[in-house]
C-alpha cells in the first residue's frame, strides 16, 4: 500500500510541474521582429601572393623572388612583421619535376592592408617586379564584434517601441520579455568593377596608383521577442 502511494505522489508532482510550464507558456503575449543594420567601410583586405622558381634562362631562385617581394612591401611601409604571413605552412615549399633533374619550388604569403590605395599600390609594384600572381581573397571590418552589440541593443529597442505601438491602441500595457532569439548577417566586400589591376604610362613607367574604391560591408542583426501582455 505505501508502494503505491509514493507512486501515485511522483506522477502526481510531475504533472503539476507540467501543467506549471504549459500555463507559462500560454500566457497572453505578443511576438515581434525588429532589424537593424550599419554599412561600414573594410578596413582589412588580404591579398594572396605566390611566388616561384622560375625555369627561364637565369634559374631565378624562390629565394630571390622572396627577397624581391620583401623590398617592394618594405618600401611601401609595409611592416612585414605584422602585416604578412606564409599562408599554407604545410605546403610551403611545394615541389614540382618538371624534368628528372628540374625541381621548381613555390611559396604562399597572406599580406593584410588596411586600405583599397596600398591594396593597389602592392599590386602596381609587385607586377612591375615580374610578381604577377596576387589576388584579393577578403575583406573584413575590425571592430564587427562592438558594432554587433551596439545593433542588437538598438534592435531590442526597436522591438520594443513596435510591440508598444502595436498593444497600447487595445488599453493594454507591454509586459516583460520572455523569450528572445537574435541573427546576425554580413556580407563581403569586393573590389567594384573587379578593379585590381596594373596600369603603366606609355614608357612603361608605374603610373599612379589606382585608389581602389570598395563597396561597404553591411552589417545586420535581427531580434525576435515575445513581451506578455498585461
Amino acid at each position: 500500500m505505501k508502494a503505491y502511494l509514493t507512486i501515485a505522489i511522483i506522477i502526481a508532482g510531475t504533472f503539476v510541474g507540467f501543467t506549471q510550464t504549459k500555463n507559462f507558456i500560454d500566457q497572453p503575449y505578443l511576438e515581434t521582429t525588429a532589424k537593424v543594420d550599419s554599412l561600414v567601410q573594410p578596413d582589412r583586405i588580404y591579398v594572396s601572393i605566390l611566388i616561384q622558381e622560375k625555369d627561364d634562362r637565369n634559374k631565378t631562385s624562390l629565394e630571390s623572388q622572396e627577397q624581391l617581394l620583401a623590398e617592394v612591401l618594405e618600401n611601401l611601409n609595409i611592416d612585414l612583421k605584422k602585416q604578412l604571413k606564409i599562408e599554407d605552412l604545410a605546403s610551403n615549399f611545394k615541389k614540382y619535376f618538371l624534368r628528372k633533374k628540374s625541381v621548381l619550388k613555390s611559396k604562399a604569403f597572406e599580406l593584410v592592408v588596411y586600405d583599397g590605395l596600398t591594396a593597389s599600390k602592392v599590386l602596381i609594384h609587385l607586377e612591375a617586379e615580374g610578381i604577377s600572381n596576387v589576388q584579393l581573397t577578403k575583406t573584413e571590418y575590425s571592430k564587427t564584434e562592438a558594432l554587433k552589440m551596439t545593433l542588437r541593443s538598438k534592435a531590442i529597442l526597436k522591438a520594443k517601441a513596435q510591440a508598444t505601438a502595436l498593444v497600447s491602441p487595445l488599453d493594454q500595457q507591454l509586459g516583460k520579455a520572455i523569450f528572445i532569439s537574435d541573427k546576425y548577417y554580413n556580407n563581403s566586400s569586393y573590389p567594384r568593377n573587379g578593379l585590381l589591376r596594373m596600369e603603366y604610362t606609355t614608357d612603361r613607367k608605374l603610373a599612379a596608383p589606382i585608389d581602389v574604391e570598395f563597396s561597404g560591408i553591411k552589417i545586420e542583426c535581427e531580434v525576435m521577442v515575445r513581451f506578455t501582455i498585461n
